[in-house]
């Protein structure tokens, strides 16, 4: 089959909507079936069940039930006071809170619409009690909510290391600094929204006193376990003792602990629907990825990415000009397939591009995985705008709309991420 021909019917059946793991596995069997390759039904079953024998991919089930528990369990409100105690007397200040809420919510749930919803649930009514416009307040919810897959423990980092045999511990140091630099940047924007339309001091002030009235000792308590939570998960792999798949055990029973027994937001009762939902949402994912992998095979004995690689290569070897050009082609991809399909997709046929010009896989995984994040917030696919919509009941395109200027800050983070390689792999290199 004609390499053309391959990539429109594959593109063809993601835009009329036909099940991605069933794309996947349709297009790993048709080379096969019409004769170009010999690489069976058989083959493509025995590659879906190779590829979930992977210790690093037993990551996302345990991060997700983590995630869920945590959800559950309303740390996003402890969270969001805390920090609403140091800067809610400041211009934006609870805007900025949100933001900060969405950055340590990420580094406990590893999964953006997780963090939209938790967070969002909570903060976007308290904004509009204190006279924010909704659609602003859920904007911020929206966009800040696609750190979820930036700063780590992410779930889009594992499925990226296990398709491109990267160190999955050095993307989770790699994610700290590009994480932290976005959500500063929406901050920024924050700023200067609020500047420019104003805030109900008097509405503001009143909930920053009562926070305040509760006592910074009293406050710490309430949120110390929740601010605990990524201190344990991260500080166990960046410490060495344990690899991210062991780190998201303890993230489960960590969080089990501290939602049962701490805070006693959960009752042992209501365990069995935490875990129901979230196998529910893992066996989706689950056979996408079965899936992927086998089409990654198909694609890699036909020699497509090495076919793609060579003719990006004999058009330009400049560096700059193809890191666009990929930058490009995610953010489309972005916008009409989920995130963690692309990742299987885009991963082993821009992976030897990128390495050809000299970028690192684990720079390139950042690059990506910032690329996906902004298509989780952009129309027509965009998983955050759905669950924001749904929550909020405004419009998805009203939305989409108001977020465009938190999507400015979002790019311009993303280019110098792009061509600043330091801003990832500087910290990997000084904790190795």
């Amino acid at each position: 089959m004609a390499i053309g021909l391959f990539f429109v019917l594959l593109a063809v059946l993601l835009v009329i909507a036909f099940p991605v793991g069933g794309v996947f596995g349709l297009m790993s069997v048709l080379p096969g079936a019409i004769g170009d390759l010999n690489f069976g039904a058989a083959d493509v079953v025995r590659s879906m069940f190779s590829g979930m024998n992977s210790f690093t991919l037993l990551a996302v089930p345990l991060f997700m039930v983590s995630g869920m528990i945590m959800a559950e369990g309303g740390l996003s409100k402890r969270l969001f006071e805390f920090f609403g105690y140091f800067i809610g007397n400041k211009r934006a200040g609870f805007p900025c809170a949100v933001v900060a809420t969405c950055m340590f919510y990420a580094a406990i749930s590893g999964s953006s619409p997780a963090t939209v919803s938790a967070v969002g649930a909570m903060t976007i009514p308290f904004l509009v009690e204190m006279g924010y416009d909704i659609v602003f307040a859920t904007s911020i919810v929206t966009v800040a909510g696609g750190l979820g897959v930036i700063i780590p423990p992410s779930i889009s980092y594992i499925v990226y290391a296990a398709a491109a045999s990267a160190s999955p511990s050095d993307l989770f140091i790699a994610g700290i600094i590009p994480g932290l630099l976005i959500g500063g940047a929406l901050m920024v924007y924050c700023h200067i929204y609020c500047a420019k339309y104003g805030e109900d001091k008097e509405k503001l002030m009143a909930s920053y006193n009562g926070l305040r009235e509760k006592g910074f000792l009293p406050l710490l308590k309430e949120s110390f376990w929740a601010l605990l939570t990524p201190v344990i998960i991260l500080g166990c792999i960046y410490s060495g003792i344990c690899s991210p798949t062991e780190a998201a055990v303890i993230s489960v029973i960590y969080g089990l602990f501290v939602c049962v027994f701490v805070y006693k937001t959960i009752k042992m009762k209501d365990l069995g629907k935490v875990f129901v939902a979230g196998a529910k949402t893992y066996v989706n994912i689950l056979f996408v990825i079965a899936a992927a992998t086998a089409f990654a095979r198909a694609m890699t004995l036909l020699r497509y990415p090495q076919t793609i690689s060579e003719a990006v290569l004999s058009v330009t070897d400049n560096k700059i000009v193809i890191l666009l050009l990929m930058n490009i082609i995610m953010l489309v991809c972005g916008m009409i397939i989920d995130n963690i399909p692309n990742i299987m997709i885009l991963t082993p046929i821009l992976v030897p591009i990128a390495k050809a010009v000299g970028v690192d896989p684990v720079h390139f995984g950042i690059i990506m995985t910032c690329n996906l994040a902004i298509g989780m917030v952009t129309p027509p696919m965009g998983i955050n705008l759905f669950v924001a919509s749904g929550m909020t009941k405004i419009p998805m395109l009203k939305l989409a709309k108001a977020t465009i200027p938190f999507l400015i800050a979002f790019l311009l983070c993303l280019m110098l991420i792009t061509f600043i390689p330091q801003l990832s792999l500087w910290l990997p290199a000084v904790l190795k």
